[in-house]
Formats: structure tokens, C-alpha cells, sequence
């Protein structure tokens, strides 16, 4: 390409530095400049696409009282996790992906990578949150309904954010991930940002912080289906009851049900985004690694991706959220008591 004289960069054919003027500069990404745009736009949509969902997804449940429930705060905690990656972490992960470097200062760095790993631990314990929520609702109807409230899933909500908070800028800051590769990290360029867990770290962080927890979630679920089958089976209503009381009864269960299916679909969504990058993490350091950048790039917006992809399912398989939607587009949301609305379809 070189000797074709093609302006890869839009500046020069040479080899171009993030900081010229300063030695051991890392090499800026040489890739054209129409791919370069191309990425940028990609990028930005899926940016854009991750804030705004969740923007929607924390106005619905926050606005709307008949959303006020234990399983919905998780929920619209989880949707703020998702919104917090899309404003403050991904723009500057797009520049660095896109340029090949990081501009914006060692100390910062450690700041994006500590909020990083504390939001995707942060999901994954919101996601346990969830599955417990649903395994009591389901498993154990009348002990959820007198031990599950707003107030004690919001006290756990607080733990597991300072959990994250403590476990993510705990690793960085202390740097315990750098153990055995300090000589790799202090010899990088300048103008890198790359998040290094050594062999142990890796493995430790894979399976404490991803396959045990996904594991028993998944047993979780299973669990609930299957009382879930059982229950759809044996639900006959009595002919004590009335017919009102008999149909308000089977809608609830039926909600609860459908509830559950959904955010195991969310669960899924977050392990198979997540599972490749994890999988790098844990072997590329027997590799002396060697993942190519662009390669270890893409899985951490495979990841990032899943972010954008919950309000898509909330939006697919939730028609309050379908109703919610047309209801903030509309502008009813402005009106005196739209918070008070009937969100629930009759046939929800």
C-alpha cells in the first residue's frame, strides 16, 4: 500500500504517533480513513442507541407508579448500570478502539478501567438479584409476597453497587492483576490503555466473577421453569372462588411467569456477549499476550453491545414497555396524572 503512495491515515503514508513529540509513543491505527469513519459511525449509533433505550427504560419505571415493584427496581437499576456505560465509558472506548490510543492521561485510565470491570460486576450481581427475585415469586409465591419489599431489595441494590465499586477500583488500584507482568505493563507506549490480568487473576476473575455466578443462575432458572410447567399444569381455579377473583389470580401468575422468561432471556444475552471476552481473559495470558488489539477489541464491544441490547428486549417481549413507549413519544407523559395510567394491557 505504502508504495502505491494511498493516504491510509489522511495525514501522511509514515507511520503516525498519538503523541509525536514524545519518544516511545504508541503508533497510531494506520487503517483508512473511510473505515475509520465507518467504525466511528457504527460506534456512535450503538452509543447512542445503548443511552437512549436506557433513558427509556429509567423514565418508564421511575415515572409510571404501576411499574413500582422489587423485580422492576432491579430493573431500573440495572438499566442506569447500562446508561452509565453508554455516556461516560464507551465514547472514549470508540476513540481508543478506532485510533489506537488513549488521549486522555494514565490517571483516567485507571479511572475508565476500574468503572469498566465495576459496571460488568455490577450487572452480573443485579442479574443474581433478578433470578433470586424470580425463583421467590415463582418457587415461593406467598413467602415473596410478605418477605420480598421495595425497601430490602433497594438495601441489597446499595450493597451490590458498593460491592462493584470496591471490587472494581480495588483490582486496579491496588494493582493485584498485574502480578508476574509489571515488566510487560512498564514497558508499554505511550498513549496504551489495556486492562492486564495475569494468569491467576484471569482465571480467578473468569470463574468467581462469571462462571460460577452464571452457573447458578442458570441452575435458577431452570428451577423456575420447571415449577413454572407444574404450576401451568395444576392451575384449576376453585369453584369457591369467582370468576373475577379466578382471573385476577391466573393473570398475576401468568405475569409472573412471563417475567421470569424475559429476564432469563436477559441473563442469556449478558453470558453470550460476555463469554468470548472472558474466555480471552482467561487464556491469552498463557499466551504471552498475544490476542491481536483489534481482536481484543472487538469482544469488549461484544460485551458493551449487550448494554444496547436490553431495552431491545424489554421492548420485544414486555407490551407495558411497548405501551410506555408510544405513551412518552405521544408527549402524554407531560400530562397531569400520566403517572397514575393504566400501563398493563387485558391481555398482558
Amino acid at each position: 500500500m505504502g508504495s502505491l503512495g494511498l493516504n491510509l491515515t489522511g495525514d501522511s503514508v509514515e507511520t503516525q504517533y498519538c503523541f509525536p513529540h514524545q519518544k516511545g509513543s504508541c503508533p497510531r491505527s494506520q487503517t483508512l480513513i473511510l473505515i475509520k469513519a465507518a467504525m466511528y459511525m457504527f460506534m456512535a449509533f450503538t452509543i447512542l442507541m445503548t443511552v437512549f433505550g436506557n433513558l427509556l427504560v429509567i423514565i418508564s419505571i421511575s415515572h409510571f407508579r404501576q411499574l413500582h415493584s422489587p423485580t422492576n427496581l432491579i430493573i431500573l437499576s440495572l438499566a442506569f448500570i447500562d446508561w452509565f456505560l453508554g455516556t461516560f465509558i464507551m465514547p472514549y472506548s470508540m476513540i481508543r478502539s478506532v485510533e489506537n490510543c488513549w488521549y486522555f492521561g494514565e490517571t483516567f485510565c485507571k479511572i475508565h478501567s476500574s468503572i469498566d470491570i465495576m459496571m460488568s460486576i455490577a450487572s452480573l450481581l443485579h442479574l443474581g438479584l433478578i433470578s433470586v427475585d424470580r425463583y421467590l415469586a415463582i418457587c415461593k409465591p406467598l413467602q415473596y409476597r410478605t418477605s420480598v419489599t421495595m425497601h430490602k431489595v433497594a438495601a441489597l441494590i446499595g450493597i451490590t453497587w458498593m460491592f462493584s465499586f470496591a471490587f472494581g477500583f480495588g483490582v486496579i488500584l491496588s494493582k493485584v492483576n498485574l502480578v508476574g507482568v509489571e515488566e510487560l505493563f512498564i514497558n508499554s507506549c505511550t498513549g496504551t490503555c489495556i486492562l492486564f490480568f495475569n494468569k491467576e487473576g484471569g482465571m480467578m476473575a473468569a470463574f468467581v466473577g462469571f462462571f460460577i455466578p452464571g452457573s447458578v443462575m442458570i441452575a435458577l432458572y431452570m428451577k423456575i421453569f420447571y415449577v413454572a410447567k407444574v404450576q401451568a399444569i395444576k392451575i384449576k381455579c376453585s369453584l369457591a372462588i369467582t370468576t373475577a377473583q379466578c382471573d385476577k389470580k391466573c393473570t398475576s401468575e401468568h405475569r409472573e411467569r412471563k417475567a421470569a422468561k424475559t429476564l432469563a432471556i436477559v441473563l442469556g444475552a449478558f453470558l453470550l456477549c460476555w463469554f468470548p471476552f472472558v474466555m480471552v481473559l482467561i487464556i491469552d495470558p498463557f499466551f504471552d499476550f498475544s490476542t491481536p488489539a483489534v481482536v481484543y477489541d472487538a469482544l469488549v464491544w461484544l460485551g458493551y453491545f449487550n448494554s444496547t441490547c436490553n431495552p431491545l428486549i424489554y421492548g420485544f417481549f414486555y407490551p407495558w414497555f411497548q405501551r410506555v413507549f408510544k405513551i412518552i413519544i405521544s408527549g402524554k407523559v407531560f400530562q397531569n396524572g400520566s403517572s397514575l395510567l393504566n400501563i398493563y394491557s387485558e391481555n398482558y
